[in-house]
């Protein structure tokens, strides 16, 4: 008989990405029910089945059971092993960026590096554009010490809802373990770039979005510079979309950034003749739209922007066992449920002070010294 697997009991739909993570490094096998058990169309959604199936592809010994209805999961993981030439159908319901931030969390710590193609939508307005996870996310690693040698993402082609058809392909180094950090001076906004990507459309329609963008920072900054990836062919996809990312970097080295893209939802593409399409938003709109939010961003003060609250916090959780001390601006709810998720897994508190001067609030944690032990092992 084989020793019983005890599992840590949680209930609902919310955090999952948080949860399989921090399940996967604190090896604590999770059994989660109640899993939107009261919906009109319960459990598990395709997306979060395909996460799972994805951490089942880099792991060893994982072994994930879901019930019929998927209103209940078993996850006990196994040892990430990571791999070369590993491919993942990430699916349409939701984009690429889903998967990104799990899915590199878990990699930094595998056994070997991975380097994996990723199939589905690269844009849509719901989760960080793959723009975004290369001019934000990517440097935001090497903070914590991980090498720049083996961490990238190509865009090999671009995919706008409903149907995608978007592929790149990530590339994730290991580390034995993360550096803590000291990062509280935000900086000064010295310069704006960005990029705005057109599938199946008029790529005059970047050209517009990037014109609107620039009219609002040029009143406030000469450093503006928004390329065009405009996308014909295979390239583009299966599906008209346009869309544009943009980042803020500062004099202390921080990349403050947002992104949007539109495009027709599930059902309007293929029922109606074209001329007689939804109206999308206007381009012009789009762009002044984004500049907004990237001001807002910037205003809220912090070394990171809201989306990249919650890895930011899980970094400084799994750092040497040192202070490490961050300053952002108003807590998002991602954030909030990650220090939850840290407490409950990894048993880390964090001290958090409100700075009134700047209303910003700082952070600091002692990191639980997480190492990758399967790399000794090799």
């Amino acid at each position: 008989m084989g020793k019983k697997t005890s599992y840590k009991r949680l209930k609902g739909s919310q955090s999952l990405r948080q949860r399989l993570v921090l399940s996967t490094l604190a090896s604590t096998p999770v059994l989660i029910d109640d899993i939107r058990a009261d919906d009109t169309m319960p459990g598990l959604r395709p997306h979060e089945i395909s996460l799972l199936r994805l951490l089942e592809r880099i792991c060893d010994d994982c072994v994930v059971e879901i019930n019929e209805t998927g209103t209940e999961l078993e996850y006990k993981p196994g040892i990430v092993m990571g791999g070369r030439n590993l491919v993942h159908d990430c699916g349409v319901s939701r984009s690429i960026g889903y998967f990104l931030e799990p899915l590199i969390l878990v990699g930094l710590f595998a056994k070997k590096p991975i380097s994996i193609r990723l199939r589905g939508i690269t844009n849509d307005p719901k989760d960080p554009s793959v723009d975004t996870f290369r001019s934000t996310t990517l440097p935001l690693l090497k903070r914590f010490g991980v090498p720049s040698e083996g961490l990238e993402l190509k865009i090999e082609s671009r995919g706008s809802p409903p149907d995608g058809g978007g592929e790149v392909i990530l590339t994730i180094p290991i580390v034995d373990r993360l550096m803590a950090v000291r990062w509280l001076d935000e900086g000064m906004v010295k310069r704006i770039r960005g990029v705005s990507f057109s599938t199946r459309v008029s790529s005059q329609f970047e050209n517009s979005m990037i014109h609107a963008a620039r009219g609002i920072f040029n009143r406030l900054l000469p450093d503006v510079h928004i390329f065009t990836d405009h996308r014909a062919g295979p390239q583009a996809g299966k599906s008209p979309g346009y869309g544009i990312s943009l980042v803020a970097e500062t004099t202390s080295g921080c990349f403050i950034s947002v992104d949007t893209a539109v495009s027709y939802a599930r059902g309007e593409v293929d029922e109606i003749e074209y001329d007689e399409k939804r109206e999308l938003m206007p381009p012009d709109n789009v762009g002044e739209q984004i500049a907004s939010c990237l001001l807002e961003e910037i205003a809220k003060g912090g070394v990171v922007d809201s989306t990249h609250q919650g890895l930011l916090f899980l970094l400084c959780a799994l750092s040497e066992p040192d202070v490490s001390k961050v300053r952002v601006g108003k807590l998002s709810p991602y954030g909030i449920e990650m220090l939850r998720n840290i407490f409950d897994f990894l048993d880390i508190r964090f001290d958090i002070m409100p700075d009134p001067s700047t209303g910003t609030v700082i952070l600091r944690c002692v990191g639980c010294g997480y190492k990758n032990l399967s790399r000794k092992l090799s």
